[in-house]
């Protein structure tokens, strides 16, 4: 059986995930306006949130996969 954790740290990944798509595909000023880095009427492309976004969602990825892995060989 899966524990929470892997499952809490895996849809988070989801999460990041998504803002990283929307980060590198939508303008700033289209973006909804609770996301971080919305500027009205911008073309601008925030590269580092999407990268950030990304490299988070990795690691959350890898975390749950390391969880669910670990309880496997107990």
């Amino acid at each position: 059986m899966i524990g929470p954790l892997p499952l809490i740290a895996g849809s988070l990944g989801l999460l990041f995930f998504f803002a990283a798509v929307m980060y590198s595909l939508v303008p700033a000023g289209d973006l909804p306006s609770f996301f971080p880095g919305f500027e009205a009427d911008s073309a601008q492309f925030h590269v580092k949130h999407a990268i950030g976004s990304f490299v988070i969602a990795l690691v959350l990825f890898a975390f749950a996969w390391r969880q669910v892995f670990s309880r496997e060989r107990r």
